[in-house]
């Protein structure tokens, strides 16, 4: 897995070589590991309320990330975009928790009568007809099976190609990917939006928003674009590449971050702003109890932290490209993304703010573990860089202008 250096016709060298994750990172990994098991072995038997909805956040963070990567690539493939193909890979390396995502979307289903009214029958007579159709366990278990399953398959079919052509140098399989990509990109819209209503909007059972789907797409890609950020600078000053990740690159994902800051503002001021002026009390409940009993902040921060100081922090063109400015503002935007799925689940079950602490920390580390686990494997089993990729050419001479 490394690579003669090649230089260009600008004198940059090019190079990779193979990745060896530094041990105080893999020694982390298994403690974050570790510490989620204990916490939810505890949890089971000492406070499952408290352990579900904070495995419930965490497993829907990680799933977002996850999800996120994979619409990246497809969604490069299908415009035919060449300045993406050197940091291709490192998004291909946060698809390699799919599996991880199934198993733990398996796991979840035990905790359903702790999260959902509509996980009881009893509670079931309440909804109105459709909703009782929709939401019936059975029903929802099928669908959560079916995107975990299908996202995996997209992922073995997209990144697969991808691996294969490191070896064999095959164009076709770029080709192969346009159309596998279209594929993946319907159904992540179909069905990334019945899992967030499944796991996230169903919640409060008798509210519902049209854009609810939307809302949650918007953040995952938010967070999808901070977390690669991250991984970008942290390739960028790395011994392993050289040369195929620039900072034009960084400026270009600095550009998606931006991008994505103000799609989630006006997705989420759209869902706000429309149930606002209708006033209906089936609809207006959702907001209600995120404006009492100490929720407001909450949502304040949700505005000024997620969308006010990104959005103002990124205008200018020397804060995508500068490390000191992008990778603090990567991390909020992550930090709010937690913020954010905390603020859709919890108000649920609490009539204040409940105390962030030992469940929440817990099980976060645990999924953290896992994601940069099988992270850490994909990117030690396989090339940074898919130096056979057709379009490569472009991507090394990749220059933003503005």
């Amino acid at each position: 897995m490394s690579s003669t250096p090649i230089t260009t016709h600008a004198h940059q060298v090019l190079k990779v070589t193979a990745f060896k994750a530094p041990q105080t990172l893999m020694s982390a990994i298994y403690t974050f590991i570790i510490i989620g098991i204990i916490t939810f072995a505890l949890g089971v038997f000492k406070n499952p309320e408290r352990l579900w909805t904070s495995y419930l956040t965490a497993f829907f963070f990680f799933a977002s990330l996850a999800c996120g990567a994979l619409f990246f690539i497809a969604v490069n493939y299908t415009a035919k975009a060449g300045w993406s193909a050197s940091i291709r890979r490192l998004a291909e390396a946060m698809t390699s928790y799919f599996p991880v995502m199934l198993l733990s979307s398996l796991v979840l289903i035990l905790g359903f009568k702790y999260l959902y009214a509509w996980g009881t029958p009893a509670t079931m007579q309440h909804l109105a007809h459709s909703k009782q159709i929709y939401l019936a366990p059975w029903f929802v278990i099928t669908r959560l099976v079916i995107f975990g399953l299908g996202s995996l398959y997209f992922a073995k079919l997209i990144v697969g190609n991808s691996l294969k052509q490191d070896q064999s140098g095959d164009h076709a399989l770029t080709y192969k990917n346009i159309t596998y990509s279209i594929g993946y990109i319907a159904f992540f819209a179909i069905f990334f939006t019945m899992f967030s209503i499944d796991m996230m909007m169903s919640l409060l059972p008798t509210w519902y928003s049209t854009i609810y789907g939307l809302y949650c797409f918007a953040a995952a890609i938010q967070a999808t674009m901070a977390f690669l950020a991250i991984v970008i600078v942290w390739m960028r000053s790395s011994p392993w590449i050289s040369g195929y990740i620039t900072e034009e690159h960084q400026h270009d994902i600095g550009k998606f971050l931006k991008g994505f800051t103000v799609f989630w503002a006006y997705i989420a001021f759209s869902q706000f702003m429309l149930i606002w002026y209708a006033n209906i009390p089936e609809e207006t409940e959702f907001y209600i109890i995120r404006s009492l009993n100490g929720w407001m902040p909450v949502s304040f921060a949700l505005l000024i932290f997620r969308f006010i100081v990104p959005f103002l922090a990124l205008l200018p063109r020397a804060s995508k490209r500068s490390n000191s400015i992008l990778i603090p503002i990567s991390i909020l935007v992550l930090v709010m993304q937690y913020v954010d799925l905390y603020w859709l689940v919890y108000p649920n079950f609490n009539d204040g703010v409940p105390k962030f602490g030992f469940w929440e920390v817990g099980i976060f580390l645990g999924f953290a573990g896992l994601f940069l686990l099988t992270m850490t494997q994909f990117m030690t089993k396989n090339s940074l860089v898919a130096v056979n990729d057709p379009r490569m050419h472009e991507a090394v001479k990749h220059h933003v202008t503005y």
